[in-house]
């Protein structure tokens, strides 16, 4: 899956001028028979081919050798120096690491081409709901549907139970947190809904299938977990996060218990524990490795020591707990507390 929309648009944009590129150009001409002879050219043309195929193949690529280039492109390293400072005086960001050269896709003319071809992931959204709502079966609308969801790089319109209003406050936090910037929760409502304010935020992570977002608050100096629901609009700022180094996301562990601390805890466990781990929480397995035949270590972080506390003080004499002296500790407080009843 493709890590932003904005990538997505980038390497489509770049196949396609690939693809459509005329194949009278020298790139093409050692990929294909079909080329019309240099001599027949008008020169204009000619250079300006070259200047695009020096283009598609520098912003598509991470770096490449100046013989490497004009072998490929079969040009003079003159001429290669000359596209070069032509490309800069158009506004291109050319990049030379290690004798590499490279078309920066950040450069002011690819932000310009993204913007007029492509759409925000807000109106991405729209346009997907607009299309759910067509009913019957439409040929046409179901690859517009199909290309829609492959452009998205997130699970907004998965849930039936996500509002229109909603996918697009979805869609404005996602926005922020890609682009990392600060934004203004509209209206919300306090958990028991007696009051509503607008709250200054860093959105940085999506969660619980997109019906929560993580953020820390500036004004109280904490990491809160808002819900989606209680939202009325997002206001998306200028303004860049200024406290990135205090962000603190939010770990469920095994047990469904929740916090940004995590414990680790390392058990040795018997046949019976194994298996009872197992058939109560299914998703250990990824976290087992089988010592021998009739023993399993368990490695795991947990946010609180109560959920896996529990499963080994009810079993204490099929499991050793290995290392974790901050757990041992928690154990024997509870066996002692058992003791004073």
């Amino acid at each position: 899956m493709l890590s932003s929309t904005s990538d997505f648009v980038y390497e489509y944009f770049i196949s396609v001028l690939f693809s459509l590129h005329t194949p009278h150009s020298t790139f093409h001409k050692k990929h294909s028979t079909l080329h019309t002879p240099h001599s027949t050219k008008n020169m204009r043309h000619d250079k300006l081919e070259r200047q695009l195929d020096l283009m598609l193949l520098l912003a598509g690529s991470r770096g490449m050798r100046v013989e490497d280039i004009c072998e490929r492109l079969d040009i003079s390293r003159r001429n290669f120096y000359y596209y070069m400072e032509f490309f800069r005086d158009c506004g291109f960001i050319v990049n030379k690491t290690s004798g590499r050269y490279s078309i920066d896709r950040e450069s002011p003319f690819f932000k310009r081409l993204i913007e007029r071809v492509s759409f925000t992931e807000a109106e991405l959204i729209i346009l997907r709901r607009l299309v759910d709502k067509v009913d019957g079966q439409n040929a046409v609308v179901e690859k517009l549907r199909e290309k829609l969801g492959a452009a998205m790089d997130y699970q907004i319109l998965n849930s039936s139970t996500t509002n229109d209003q909603q996918a697009f406050i979805i869609s404005q936090l996602h926005e922020a947190i890609k682009y990392k910037q600060m934004a203004v929760l509209k209206g919300y409502s306090s958990p028991h809904g007696r009051t509503q304010r607008d709250r200054l935020v860093e959105p940085f992570l999506l969660m619980n299938g997109n019906n929560e977002v993580r953020c820390y608050e500036p004004a109280s100096g904490m990491n809160k977990t808002f819900k989606i629901a209680r939202i009325q609009q997002v206001e998306l700022l200028s303004e860049n996060w200024q406290h990135e180094a205090d962000h603190r996301r939010m770990f469920t562990d095994l047990f469904m218990f929740s916090g940004e601390e995590r414990l680790p805890v390392q058990l040795r466990m018997g046949t019976l524990a194994h298996n009872l781990m197992l058939e109560e929480y299914p998703l250990s397995s990824n976290h087992f490795t089988q010592e021998d035949d009739k023993h399993w270590i368990l490695t795991l972080d947990v946010c609180s020591y109560a959920g896996i506390g529990r499963f080994v003080l009810g079993l204490f004499e099929d499991i050793e707990v290995l290392g974790s002296p901050e757990f041992i500790k928690y154990l024997q407080e509870k066996i002692k507390g058992y003791q004073i009843k």
